[in-house]
């Protein structure tokens, strides 16, 4: 296999191969380019065939780079690896052997705003009283027990105040809660494969025998989770090579712990150690820069990166006296660039710390019809009548999925509301049933005339769907339920620019399961509602488009642009 085309440390770094493998590699340094010849090489060399391959990237994107590099590397197009993101893999993981744990394979993937649904009604009815703890809080408590590997009695334990200690509360009952929905967050995901390999040996052992070669990208921001997924899967066989850089660890605040990386040694002793310093895609300029600010960093490895592409020009340091005027002074910048160096708008991006700092920019964008995209805004796949959409289909696949049949029961609308839910609620924990399943005989709540008829025929027609799902394709499934639902006879009905948006935003979706079964022939529904739900902001996102980018400095990651700018930084 030719490697030529690298330098002499990503040469070495690729070619090493009888030991377990740290990469420490620089902003720019080309580690996506040495991961995929690493992969090549290894196949090259016979010792590995593709199936034995699994490689974890940080973002869908990334995995798609990836696999499309190896592919042209090893120049066969239809090749078997497993490449994917933590959250993916694991996945995969639970819809072979999550049995184990009392959840069925077509269990849902519930995100952010479905959780905090579910909290809504979970303490509703502990009886929390309201206002006294939001739900979105004790999302983000939970979620920081679970990126720590706490269970409840460990989270107890630590608990000071009454309102800890209430949310300690909230967090077994919520666990409790999802496993009746046959539902996990995102936690869940890297969480539960862990469980089932501590309690099942024999089922460890076969992924360790399926996975024969790891690698992991972005290293430094792997949480406590992910770390023990990687070590318990690689410890027996060592063949492992992972690649980050501690200077670009920014997800702390999410669980990530930098230690992962520089102790990677005491993981796995006899490690290999390379470290890639040639900066293929910034000036000095910018490396001196950005070396300046995090050289500060008290654990940190050695490392001085150059850039091959020369000094290039000083950065420009724009000081204004407020935000207005910032983003006033944005524009001006861009529009000379686009006149001196003939930019077009999507050489361009705009960073800042958090959404909220968008506004003045946005403000500044439209006045001057300059278009802009913002990732990490409202997300196509957040939006109410997507979500209504998949919420059928996802209670359809899932029965059991309370929460998308509160979200859909009443929509279109049918005449069903919050009150006649609540009756059937009642009905379901007196009987000891599914909600689902008492939707069908109304007349023990006393539930009459239309209502009556509304819930048997939204019962019947899920029934309908959930027994039609072996036997015609998704694609066909979901137009068949958007007809008998007049989804989209409901927003034509309506008649304004907003509703007109809705109508072609469902249109899209019905595109995006056709888009999906075409790439994937003979796939399900729940596999089209799982790639779904794993998408990023950044996966949303069409670098194509003539548009300036707007995002936080984290959904940057990994990305390049020619001119960027930095807003906001006195904050």
């Amino acid at each position: 296999m030719d490697l030529t085309s690298l330098n002499n440390n990503q040469r070495a770094a690729v070619e090493a191969v009888n030991n377990p493998v740290l990469i420490f590699a620089g902003a720019g340094s080309g580690k996506t380019r040495v991961l995929a010849y690493k992969i090549a090489y290894l196949l090259d060399q016979g010792i590995v065939v593709p199936e034995d391959v699994l490689a974890v990237t940080f973002t869908n994107k990334a995995a798609v780079v990836m696999r499309e590099r190896v592919t042209r590397l090893i120049k066969e197009k239809h090749v078997p690896l497993n490449i994917g993101t933590f959250h993916s893999i694991c996945a995969r993981i639970l819809r072979n052997d999550i049995k184990h744990l009392g959840f069925t394979s077509d269990f849902a993937i519930y995100d952010a705003t479905d959780q905090v649904a579910l909290l809504k009604v979970v303490m509703a009815d502990m009886g929390v009283p309201k206002n006294s703890i939001m739900p979105k809080t004790a999302r983000n408590r939970i979620s920081y027990y679970k990126n720590k590997l706490i269970a409840h009695d460990g989270a107890m334990k630590t608990a000071r105040t009454v309102q800890d200690r209430t949310i300690v509360d909230i967090y077994k009952v919520y666990q409790k809660a999802l496993k009746e929905n046959n539902a996990l967050d995102f936690d869940d995901l890297l969480n539960y494969p862990l469980e089932i390999f501590e309690d099942h040996p024999k089922i460890l052992g076969k992924y360790r025998k399926k996975w024969k070669y790891i690698l992991v990208d972005e290293y430094q921001d792997t949480n406590r989770a992910q770390f023990l997924l990687v070590k318990i899967l690689a410890e027996k066989h060592k063949q492992i090579c992972v690649v980050g850089d501690d200077d670009q660890s920014i997800y702390g605040w999410r669980g990530a712990d930098i230690r992962n990386i520089l102790d990677f040694g005491k993981a796995f002793p006899n490690c290999e150690v390379f470290t890639l310093e040639n900066n293929y895609r910034s000036t000095q300029q910018i490396l001196t820069a950005a070396t300046a600010v995090v050289e500060n960093n008290k654990d940190r490895a050695d490392k001085n990166l150059s850039a091959i592409n020369g000094e290039g020009e000083n950065l420009g340091l724009i000081e204004t006296h407020d935000e207005t005027e910032e983003a006033d002074a944005v524009i001006s910048a861009l529009e000379k660039e686009i006149k001196i160096n003939k930019r077009t708008f999507n050489d361009f991006a705009v960073l800042y710390r958090t959404n909220v700092q968008s506004r003045a920019l946005e403000d500044s964008f439209l006045r001057n019809g300059i278009p802009y995209k913002i990732v990490g805004g409202t997300r196509f796949y957040a939006r109410k009548e997507v979500k209504d959409l998949l919420g059928y289909l996802r209670l359809i696949v899932n029965l059991k999925d309370t929460i998308s049949l509160r979200r859909v029961i009443n929509f279109p609308p049918r005449g069903i509301g919050l009150k006649t839910v609540d009756k059937c609620v009642l009905q379901a924990t007196k009987d000891k049933k599914e909600l689902f399943d008492v939707l069908n005989n109304p007349e023990p709540m006393n539930i009459r005339g239309k209502q009556n008829e509304s819930l048997v025929k939204f019962h019947d027609l899920i029934k309908k769907y959930n027994d039609l799902l072996t036997k015609i394709n998704a694609s066909e499934l979901v137009r068949a339920l958007v007809d008998e639902t007049e989804m989209l006879k409901y927003y034509k009905r309506q008649d304004t620019i907003q509703d007109q948006e809705r109508y072609a935003n469902v249109m899209e979706v019905l595109n995006s399961v056709d888009d999906f079964m075409e790439r994937n022939p003979g796939s399900l529904l729940h596999d089209f509602l799982e790639e779904v739900s794993l998408l990023t902001d950044i996966d949303e996102w069409n670098e194509d488009e003539n548009h300036v980018t707007m995002m936080t400095v984290h959904s940057a990651k990994g990305l390049e642009f020619p001119v960027v700018f930095v807003t906001g930084l006195e904050d």
